[in-house]
């Protein structure tokens, strides 16, 4: 029997956080080399968005650049990872069994979503990669419901990856703010970092009304879904590390939390 890996939930912030890693780059570069090597890898990414859900079975992944106005040299980059058609298989069987109208998708790639934060995990991309999607209808009392419907894949040797951004207001940091934002995101940061510790899914569902600033570091509820993502997948009795990954242009949040097995907790 395989030792049931963590669950992650990453902030992949800017598309730029692929050449600026600033604080996180380096510590999910750590993070990478101290986990369980996983068979695979599955992420569920807000940049993936479908009718319904989607899992990809694309055996040779294309790195997408789906992002524009960005230095020349982000759409040079290449995260060959393959795929995992497998373990794709499996997934939509758990998805299905719990009610999901899930299909296959053979085309879909990997989005910066997926293939940034994983390359700062796996940077030889020698670990395979599939996506599920965002169904665009999700809320987050569904997304923890998803999470729960793959939540085996854990103990099968998978590393499931809830990747968004604790706070994700895009108009600001066009805006450019800086160190005026800074407050109001710590501030949901620590809201978030107090949630996620105690396992607190009312809060963590409800957390446009219980949150300090929900809106604000939320304008749009699709960056901060793969929280609650990650939260349904994770083992409800193991702890939790917070990866305090710093505030990039005053009010992108960098925060990683890794769900831990109770058997690893202590570790």
């Amino acid at each position: 029997m395989n030792q049931r890996l963590p669950v992650l939930f990453v902030s992949h912030g800017a598309p730029t956080f692929a050449i600026e890693p600033h604080l996180a780059g380096p510590l999910l570069n750590q993070l990478g080399r101290e986990l369980p090597r996983p068979k695979a890898v599955l992420v569920l990414s807000p940049h993936w968005m479908t009718r319904g859900v989607r899992v990809a079975t694309t055996p040779a992944p294309e790195t997408i650049h789906d992002f524009g106005g960005f230095p020349a040299e982000l759409y040079r980059i290449q995260y060959p990872a393959p795929g995992a058609p497998e373990v794709a298989a499996r997934a939509l069987e758990l998805l299905r069994a719990a009610g999901w109208d899930a299909t296959a998708d053979g085309q879909w790639g990997m989005d910066h979503g997926a293939w940034v934060p994983v390359r700062h995990l796996f940077p030889q991309a020698d670990v395979p990669v599939l996506q599920v999607s965002m169904p665009r209808d999700l809320d987050p009392e569904g997304a923890v419901r998803l999470g729960r419907a793959l939540a085996p894949l854990a103990e099968e040797g998978v590393l499931i990856v809830g990747s968004g951004s604790i706070t994700h207001n895009l108009y600001e940091f066009r805006q450019d703010v800086g160190a005026a934002g800074a407050s109001y995101a710590a501030e949901f940061v620590d809201w978030a970092r107090g949630a996620v510790r105690k396992h607190d899914q009312h809060a963590l569902v409800d957390y446009l009304d219980l949150a300090p600033h929900a809106r604000r570091a939320h304008p749009t509820p699709d960056h901060y879904l793969p929280l609650p993502f990650a939260l349904g997948a994770a083992d409800p009795q193991g702890d939790v590390t917070v990866i305090d990954g710093g505030m990039t242009y005053g009010v992108l949040a960098m925060d990683a939390y890794v769900f831990n097995a109770k058997e690893a907790a202590h570790a």
